[in-house]
């Protein structure tokens, strides 16, 4: 067992490195308004959030996570470009219904993040660089995706709007994903309710099951996904090798697949600024689902530095981020700046380096 000191010690350490690349430090409150902001974390972290009720706040919830009042007080009137670090105590619940792990994972944990607010087309870069120097001496595998290239894949299917939304809905859940891919490839059989002079009963009135009624019946007339498209997205999805050989394979899904072919643009210059921040891109993998199981906010690129080795089976990442563009124009009414961050678990360094 890691002592709280020395946990503290490692993420004031981490906290120095991002104060030194021109961060300012920001505290959150940790006590913060449900409302909203639970909405924004998705459906892993509301079931995983600690709420409770204030008789004058109303709900309320422990912070799960710096990045939403980050980007909340920024909005609110920070200039940009910005630079922010923190360091503090975040509370998620881990056991989940009637799942019970051998070795749970705390609820309470330090996070030590850096956010940075601006509009250099390089700031991924910086960032990613930042964490792999910061996480360097402990030998960590690097991992990243983009969830804009599966977005604009989904956007690019030839559905009705409506489909395509379902399935853009889902796609950090991919059990439920798959199911409705699979839906949209069959025939749909068309609805035939009863006619009935009964009463309407339940809580929709006559009109909107009669609208219900007309939307599931206009459905039930559109062609299925032709098998080819759910071919290309399965290509796509389990794409996973070194960015050396993920970036040839994602060029020749784009000519399939026309609609990523900015994202894969995109990822590609990503990927020539981290090389030329001195990163070795053989070592590093591109997992073309990379952030599909994480925070439903980021919407472009993601990372992850993961342990490896005896001991350190169903760790989480040591480190993790990406870019949450989207996250900014929904708290900043109106106001966006493209925006990337990321977090560092101070706990699980401290393990690494009492292993050595």
């Amino acid at each position: 067992m890691i002592p709280k000191q020395a946990k503290q010690a490692v993420g004031q350490r981490l906290l120095s490195r991002f104060r030194d690349a021109g961060a300012e430090e920001i505290a959150p409150d940790l006590l913060l308004p449900a409302g909203d902001l639970l909405d924004l974390y998705g459906e892993d972290i509301r079931a995983r959030a600690y709420v409770t009720q204030d008789p004058i706040r109303g709900e309320m919830m422990l912070r799960p996570d710096f990045t939403v009042p980050v980007v909340q007080a920024h909005m609110s009137g920070g200039a940009e470009p910005a630079r922010y670090c923190y360091l503090g105590e975040v509370f998620r619940k881990q056991d989940m219904g009637d799942t019970h792990p051998a070795n749970p994972r705390d609820t309470e944990y330090l996070q030590c993040g850096f956010e940075l607010f601006t509009r250099d087309p390089d700031a991924d870069a910086e960032v990613f660089a930042l964490f792999h120097d910061a996480l360097a001496p402990h030998a960590l595998r690097a991992e990243t995706g983009d969830m804009s290239l599966l977005l604009d894949a989904v956007r690019g299917l030839p559905l009705p709007p409506a489909r395509a939304e379902a399935l853009m809905h889902h796609i950090w859940r991919p059990g439920r994903f798959a199911r409705l891919l699979d839906r949209f490839s069959r025939p749909t059989l068309a609805r035939s309710p009863v006619q009935t002079d009964a009463p309407w009963a339940g809580l929709r009135h006559e009109a909107e099951m009669v609208r219900r009624i007309a939307r599931l019946n206009a459905d039930a007339a559109v062609a299925p996904l032709p098998p080819v498209w759910s071919e290309r997205l399965d290509r796509l999805f389990t794409l996973r090798a070194p960015v050396p050989e993920a970036l040839p394979a994602l060029q020749a899904l784009a000519r399939d697949m026309p609609a990523i072919v900015p994202a894969v643009t995109r990822i590609a210059a990503r990927m020539d600024a981290i090389a030329r921040r001195g990163i070795n891109l053989g070592h590093v993998t591109f997992d073309a689902s990379h952030g599909r199981t994480t925070l439903e906010y980021y919407d472009g690129f993601t990372f992850s530095f993961l342990a490896e080795g005896a001991g350190r089976a169903g760790w989480p990442p040591v480190a993790s981020g990406g870019r949450y563009d989207a996250l900014t124009r929904v708290l900043g009414r109106g106001r966006e700046i493209p925006a990337v961050g990321g977090i560092i678990r101070p706990g699980l360094v401290a393990e690494l380096e009492a292993q050595a």
